[in-house]
């Protein structure tokens, strides 16, 4: 029996509230279960030196957590005068995950900054920040268009994510914090709409896992970015 009674393929909980805040081109704040993300696109005319006069435009992501966020107060990152290795190595991932379901020559020779910051974290904070973040790179780019700056949509497909793992012995969905901090097994799957893999991140976390129990997550995870991607059609629609 999992924690909160779920089933073992049975997903938190989702809901997407778009237009969340008043000034960037695209926002909402996305609830799996007890996580609470903020995600908000920006769109700049501008794009990195290293792609300047390519035409291509260019999508990256920057991710937080508050203060009070978790159980206890962390402090901010601001005071140590740097961002903490798991902080970087999330908003590449968040970054790199984006980018995979963009028509880069069909964005033009532009930026879009995705923010991500978790208001509540209860467990899978950086697949909430992926899921989210598409939804409002997904309502920016709607402003592009709308607006006649891009003719075709860049936008090739929704990109979700989704955690997965071993708790008890048993492959389940979507972990939050109990389960996720006693998990044998923790995974992250990151897939377009159309159920292809952008990335996959598995660790053993005590135990190690057989091959059969991998294809069971990979399995649940499908289930769970299929019905990912539903919600955020229906945000966006």
């Amino acid at each position: 029996m999992r924690p909160s009674g779920r089933d073992l393929s049975e997903m938190r909980a989702v809901s997407i509230e778009t237009g969340f805040t008043k000034h960037a081109e695209g926002s909402c704040l996305i609830k799996v279960g007890e996580t609470h993300v903020l995600c908000t696109a920006t769109i700049e005319e501008r794009v990195p030196p290293f792609i300047k006069g390519s035409g291509l435009g260019w999508v990256t992501a920057e991710y937080g957590m508050l203060p009070r966020a978790t159980n206890t107060r962390m402090r901010r990152e601001a005071t140590s005068g740097k961002q903490g290795g798991r902080t970087v190595e999330i908003q590449r991932l968040i970054g790199r995950s984006l980018r995979a379901g963009v028509d880069r020559v069909a964005l033009g020779e532009r930026q879009i900054t995705v923010d991500c910051d978790v208001l509540q974290a209860d467990g899978g904070t950086r697949c909430a920040a992926i899921t989210g973040g598409w939804v409002a790179l997904r309502l920016a780019v709607n402003k592009l268009m709308k607006a006649g700056d891009v003719i075709s949509d860049p936008l090739l497909d929704p990109v979700a994510a989704v955690s997965c793992g071993v708790y008890a012995g048993q492959a389940v969905l979507d972990l939050d914090y109990p389960e996720d901090s006693e998990a044998g097994v923790d995974g992250n799957f990151i897939m377009t709409g159309a159920k292809r893999l952008i990335e996959v991140q598995m660790s053993a976390e005590g135990s190690t896992y057989s091959r059969d129990q991998m294809n069971q997550m990979l399995d649940l995870a499908e289930k769970g970015v299929e019905e990912l991607a539903a919600a955020q059609r229906a945000a966006t629609a």
